[in-house]
């Protein structure tokens, strides 16, 4: 399998003088393509300092993360949004769509950004709605859907550049348990009919058993893994629930 993501020895501090936290404390791992890979931990553990460095909205205090073998250290101010915008695919808790741009716009708007051609545009566009089942809300507005709905849309838009990785921060946060799983679901289809990797992080334990495989962190480093390893997934929740459990699930509550 090819290496899409290598964190290595990753290390990140804030604060200055006599009051210094230490976010991410040595952290090591990879991620191959075509995986779906979700990060856990307690509030504090590193989680979203871990996907902000990734992402490259923040810079790591120390080791390197390579993205389809290039060091991102190594990226200067000015090609980075260019960077952001050709490899990474953003999902967050909100949808951040424009109401003002219909579906349509609000999809393809990373590809009009690029000025990519007209004919390319429209081709991409009906291969993730086809895939993400939402061709018949193109012409419609974002106001007009509803939260899970609008989470599709946000899903296409993140994969429309076919990038090398989709970084998903808590995206069900926003959603009850219904949408959450229809979400999940779309994460699904997304990784194994569409061939995307996935790096996810969640506090959600039944979010979590939508992937096929959960890093922990705790005090910054990665204290377990877990795989599905042909499991399903209610096997794979209750692994997840044992592992909080073992890490002090009550702490991953917000």
């Amino acid at each position: 399998m090819k290496e899409v993501l290598q964190v290595k020895n990753v290390t990140k501090y804030y604060g200055n003088g006599s009051v210094v936290t230490r976010a991410l404390n040595g952290i090591s791992f990879k991620v191959y393509q075509g995986e779906f890979t979700a990060i856990m931990g307690a509030s504090g553990s590193g989680k979203s300092t871990l996907l902000n460095v990734i992402s490259t909205i923040d810079r790591a205090s120390a080791g390197d993360i390579y993205l389809e073998g290039k060091n991102l250290a190594e990226l200067k101010e000015n090609q980075l949004s260019a960077f952001r915008r050709d490899k990474l695919g953003f999902i967050f808790q909100e949808y951040n769509l424009l109401d003002t741009l219909t579906v349509a716009e609000n999809i393809t708007l990373p590809l009009n950004l690029k000025k990519m051609d007209v004919e390319t545009t429209n081709k991409e566009l009906m291969r993730v709605s086809d895939a993400l089942g939402i061709t018949d809300q193109l012409s419609k507005f974002p106001y007009e859907l509803s939260g899970g709905q609008r989470q599709r849309v946000a899903c296409a838009r993140a994969i429309i550049t076919r990038p090398a990785l989709v970084l998903a921060d808590e995206p069900t946060g926003a959603l009850d348990s219904q949408n959450s799983k229809q979400l999940m679901k779309t994460f699904v289809q997304m990784n194994e009919s569409l061939g995307s990797t996935i790096l996810m992080v969640t506090h959600d334990p039944v979010v979590g058993s939508y992937a096929k495989r959960v890093l922990f962190l705790k005090d910054g480093k990665i204290w377990s893994e877990i795989d599905n390893s042909g499991r399903d997934r209610q096997a794979m929740y209750r692994e997840i629930l044992s592992v909080m459990a073992a890490l002090g699930g009550d702490t991953f509550v917000h």
